[in-house]
């Protein structure tokens, strides 16, 4: 039998719309509810206890909406908390996501590989597990990049204080020879038109939201918990809900109203 109860997805702010297109696009008969913790963002330069308690209260509005799976659309939280959600939640199938540190590696020519992404996912546990498990063989070079989520939330994906300030962050990894790039962050896969102007077209730009989806796919299908009915999407914030409002037309592609979060 389908099960239309919703798919619960959030991050610390626009950058996991990302990911929710990626879903919307293999998953279209899917209802979404998206939550945009905008009001605490950015994650990268918060304690994980303040995520790991920010993570529980989203989880604990998704189930009460009857949410049947929950991704946790962020690097950063998903180092942070997708564990303990996972103890808290044996019920519940959570999709994590992280850097793309496998595939980064098995594309690179030059054996350099650069990563672009979060304090929080940078300085995680979990990231570096990541590089003991695959990237023996490659020398990863890593960019911390304050300020850029911010300028996401705001919607500046191409202004020229984004482009001075993604070219700063870049041009140190090119320098040291890396021929592919990771976008550790959700919200940096809306700078990649840009980045593929900054960057020489031999450097190789990698992101996880389309891995994501397809691993959602996988779990929804070995549960027996695909949807088959009319597909529907809601947003909240914990922000301004005009905030959010704003940007998705140019984010999500289209308008849709946003509800106010105030867990």
């Amino acid at each position: 039998m389908a099960d239309d109860r919703p798919i619960g997805v959030f991050d610390s702010g626009v950058g996991g719309l990302s990911v929710l297109r990626e879903i919307r696009a293999r998953l279209p008969r899917e209802s979404l509810l998206y939550l945009a913790d905008s009001g605490h963002v950015p994650y990268g330069e918060k304690t994980p206890d303040f995520i790991r308690a920010r993570c529980r209260a989203i989880a604990d509005f998704f189930l009460e909406r009857n949410a049947k799976a929950l991704v946790v659309a962020c690097n950063t939280a998903t180092a942070a908390g997708v564990a303990e959600l996972r103890e808290c939640h044996p019920e519940l199938p959570i999709v994590g996501m992280e850097p793309a540190v496998k595939p980064a590696a098995r594309a690179t020519r030059s054996g350099v590989v650069g990563v672009l992404a979060t304090t929080g996912t940078l300085k995680s546990a979990r990231f570096a597990a990541l590089l003991d498990r695959f990237a023996v063989d490659v020398r990863v070079v890593t960019q911390p990049c304050p300020g850029l989520v911010e300028l996401v939330e705001a919607g500046d994906l191409d202004g020229p204080r984004t482009r001075a300030l993604l070219l700063s962050f870049v041009e140190p990894l090119l320098t040291e020879g890396c021929d592919t790039l990771i976008l550790g962050c959700t919200h940096y896969p809306f700078l990649r038109p840009l980045l593929e102007r900054l960057v020489p077209p031999t450097v190789t730009l990698v992101d996880t939201g389309a891995a994501v989806a397809r691993r959602l796919e996988d779990v929804l299908v070995a549960a027996g918990l695909q949807g088959e009915g009319v597909a529907t999407t809601g947003f909240w914030s914990s922000a301004d809900p005009q905030q959010l409002q704003r940007v998705l037309p140019v984010l999500w592609g289209a308008p849709a109203p946003v509800r106010r979060f105030a867990g």
